[in-house]
């Protein structure tokens, strides 16, 4: 069921993509009490915090950088606050009045590092001394040229080096170094220096502004041979060293055989262009060479590719040894260059690359200069939830709130007590994020909670998820004495679990025996604790002898258990009930708590199947507010949407107008519903994906996102009322309005192409191999629980996998077997 929602989610991927980048945050500076705060922090996570009496015009200042600090440090998880010392609560922290004038950086309840605040000068200062701090035992600190050599010496085929000098700490340059450390300090080892003299030791005559050198010592194999390096030669500002960081990391060079206008490398994502030397049979070992020094003297500026033209299947001018192609969309240009020199000055001088540059301020401000939005684009990761995933390393999880099972614990345990179990893969991107929400569903059930939350580790204990019939990650599992275990396939996320967790705590269908009963349970008295997770109760009427209704309807409600509270009502007074409510036996009572009314519904040769629809569109509210959340929900519905845009609440005219259409029929073809910008901000990227520039609000838009992809727009001249709205709809129908855009039916594809482990292997054991790669398919067995039975059934489903016909080589031309099976899982 899980993977139907991801269907869903490709289906309208050209308005859910804007959905994904956007995200509500909260950038104010929390105030607590030093008991409060105290009693926030997390075992393992880190937290700034600055003690102050009272606010006074020496610290206003320094408080307005801390608040503008609040939002990027929560991007690495680290949360930040000003705790406001009383007489009545007594803190070492809150001391005399010279110690009030400094910042505490913690992890957990353990001092790293306090700060004065003289040294927390301004908003970069505060992030990059809180991210050295956080870093200090992996962000090498070196003052000789004799402590940067002995580094280099100890990394020489092992790791590269990323290199900065900063003319001090606590600059913008400190700062955008700070945060490429805390992305890629597992990757790559970071060396900063402030002393001018070490910089000038290395070679750099130009000392006045900071420098990036990548040593790339991985390849050096001879401990007497020195790191080649390579230089950064665009201003020191986080996104530009993303940028020089992932053109470092993309290969040095790839050979194609295909047509220079369809090939795409992570080069052209990050804004640089790509240059093709052309190659042939006869000559291929030397065009090889050349090409490779091509590729280290354009490294940062131009990937570089050796083209067979042997192999292609398209022409190209027969005297052309050079395609550049300037960006993607843009044509090719096909050149005759007979000389190193003269390629290096055309890539130089007809790319006019854009410098990246952050103001000070607005690099904290603007949404477009989020750490999201660096990894979103740069990313070479085969998905974005890779990317957070990789992100988020860092962040220590308080593991031990859930138990950890093995082969020899999970029987015992899962038997002594109720348990929430999640099955996970430790190198799956998606298992790692959803590890995340599923340890803040531990933090909220703590000490709550009778239900024991376990996790196991599928990539360590296979056999435990082979015995489970775990086939994919991640899975949850519930175990209760006596009964079969029940799987989640709702969104993963923390609320969506919590309310499985709740609603598993009664039996479903709940078999009421009374008309009092009855009645306390469908006013939500009876689970008045359950309500806030499940707005609607369903309650099934049927007399004694309604045999094969009841059954039908019993099953329907175990399909539902952990989404909806049900109950069952079959005594002999039953018609008091039916009666009250006007409901034919059989029938379903649906008790909808928000609107505190009670509707009826007939289930006469109804199946189990219908009964679960049926409740199922219950749920659904008739004209809701498009959530990130709830989308989802509404586009399995298949239907066109009607939007109304607003920035805020609705019109009540425009409310009344839509619910009467809805209440005659004439909307059952189209899905209504509104968005609120100023709760869901990403509707302004959506806004803008349909429209030039962002229109008036309100405005009525309908969106058919699974049968062509037209946005039709509401005039704006027309006033919103019901004749007018229908008299639209009617034009709709018969095609006698045009479009506004048409969305492109583009497929969900990851950023980049996978890595083809399996003809890398190929090509290190043979690197001049000819000849296309062969299809390669992976048979699964997915065996799903089947809520009838209670048996577990098996079905097979191919899975195809991309074929590439592009081969890549490293710096050094040995293939990392753990490097290409990181990006082949990544891939799955």
């Amino acid at each position: 069921m899980m993977s139907s929602s991801f269907n869903v989610f490709r289906v309208g991927i050209s308005f859910i993509l804007v959905w994904i980048f956007y995200k509500p945050t909260v950038e104010s500076l929390p105030e607590l009490s030093p008991q409060k705060y105290f009693s926030t922090l997390q075992s393992g996570k880190a937290s700034l915090a600055y003690f102050c009496q009272a606010d006074s015009p020496s610290t206003s200042i320094f408080l307005e950088e801390l608040n503008k600090a609040v939002k990027p440090l929560q991007d690495y998880g680290i949360s930040v606050a000003k705790v406001n010392c009383v007489k009545e609560e007594a803190s070492r922290y809150c001391g005399k009045e010279k110690d009030l004038m400094k910042a505490y950086l913690f992890r957990g309840t353990v001092l790293l590092r306090e700060f004065p605040t003289d040294t927390l000068f301004d908003v970069n200062a505060i992030i990059a001394h809180v991210l050295f701090g956080l870093l200090f035992n992996e962000v090498k600190y070196v003052t000789t040229l004799e402590g940067l050599q002995n580094i280099e010496n100890a990394l020489k085929g092992k790791a590269n080096i990323a290199f900065a000098y900063v003319r001090a700490i606590g600059t913008p340059e400190h700062r955008a170094v700070m945060e490429a450390a805390f992305v890629y300090g597992t990757t790559h080892q970071f060396v900063l220096t402030t002393e001018m003299a070490l910089l000038g030791s290395i070679g750099i005559e130009d000392i006045e502004y900071a420098h990036l050198y990548f040593f790339h010592c991985k390849p050096a194999l001879d401990l007497t041979q020195q790191c080649r390096r390579t230089l950064m030669e665009q201003p020191l500002t986080t996104l530009n060293v993303y940028r020089f960081i992932k053109s470092m990391e993309a290969p040095l060079l790839t050979e194609v055989a295909e047509d220079p206008q369809q090939v795409s490398t992570v080069h052209l994502q990050l804004g640089l262009p790509l240059v093709f030397i052309v190659s042939q049979q006869a000559t291929y070992e030397a065009d090889r060479r050349t090409a490779e020094w091509v590729a280290w003297r354009l490294l940062g500026k131009a990937g570089v590719l050796l083209l067979l033209r042997d192999s292609l299947e398209v022409d190209i001018p027969r005297q052309a040894n050079v395609v550049f192609k300037r960006e993607e969309g843009m044509p090719v240009e096909y050149l005759v260059l007979h000389d190193i020199d003269l390629v290096i000055s055309h890539v130089e001088n007809n790319v006019h690359t854009e410098e990246i540059q952050e103001d000070e301020d607005d690099d904290i401000e603007g949404p477009d200069m989020d750490i999201d939005f660096f990894l979103g684009t740069l990313g070479i990761q085969d998905d974005e939830v890779a990317e957070t995933v990789y992100r988020d390393r860092k962040r220590l999880l308080p593991l031990e709130l859930t138990v950890e099972l093995t082969e020899e614990t999970f029987n015992g345990t899962v038997t002594a007590s109720d348990s929430v179990v999640l099955f996970y893969a430790g190198w799956q991107a998606v298992s790692m994020a959803f590890l995340q929400s599923y340890i803040d569903l531990a933090i909220k059930l703590k000490g709550t909670s009778t239900m024991l939350l376990a996790r196991v580790n599928c990539a360590d204990w296979s056999d435990v998820c082979t015995k489970q019939n775990i086939t994919a990650f991640p899975v949850v599992k519930m175990y209760k004495a006596g009964e079969n275990p029940i799987s989640y396939a709702g969104m993963l996320g923390t609320e969506d679990l919590l309310k499985f967790i709740q609603l598993n705590r009664i039996s479903c269908p709940v078999n009421i025996t009374s008309v009092q009963e009855a009645e306390e349970y469908l006013s939500g008295k009876l689970y008045k604790d359950l309500i806030s997770h499940s707005s609607v109760s369903v309650l099934g009427l049927f007399s004694p002898t309604m045999t094969t209704a009841k059954e039908d309807f019993t099953e329907a409600g175990k399909y539902l258990k952990g989404c909806v509270i049900t109950g069952i009502y079959a005594e002999e007074d039953v018609l008091t009930l039916s009666n009250k409510y006007a409901a034919t036996l059989p029938a379903l009572l649906l008790a909808r708590h928000k609107e505190d009314k009670v509707e009826s519904v007939p289930l006469a040769n109804t199946h189990a199947e219908d009964i679960v629809q049926i409740i199922t569109n219950s749920l659904l509210e008739t004209f809701p507010e498009i959530t990130v959340e709830n989308l989802p929900t509404y586009l399995r519905l298949q239907k066109p949407l009607l939007i109304l845009f607003s920035d805020g609440n609705i019109n009540p005219q425009y409310k009344i107008a839509l619910l009467t259409l809805i209440k005659e029929k004439h909307l059952d073809s189209l899905t209504p519903c509104w968005l609120n910008l100023k709760n869901t901000p990403v509707g302004r990227g959506i806004l803008q994906a349909y429209f030039d520039a962002l229109p008036p609000l309100p405005v009525f838009v309908v969106v058919n996102l699974h049968s062509g992809g037209q946005v039709f727009v509401f005039p704006s001249d027309q006033a919103v009322t019901k004749q007018n709205l229908l008299l639209w709809l009617k034009k709709l129908e018969a095609r006698l309005e045009s479009p506004i855009t048409i969305l492109p039916a583009q497929e969900w594809k990851p950023p980049l192409p996978a890595y083809n482990f399996l003809r890398m292997m190929d090509a290190a054991a043979s690197q001049h191999s000819s000849g296309k790669d062969p299809e390669c398919g992976k048979d699964t067995d997915v065996q799903e629980n089947d809520r009838e039975q209670h048996e577990d059934k098996s079905v097979t489903r191919k899975v195809s996998t991309e074929t590439l016909r592009i081969k890549h080589w490293n710096r050094s031309n040995v293939f990392k077997a753990e490097e290409s099976l990181r990006h082949d899982n990544e891939e799955l």
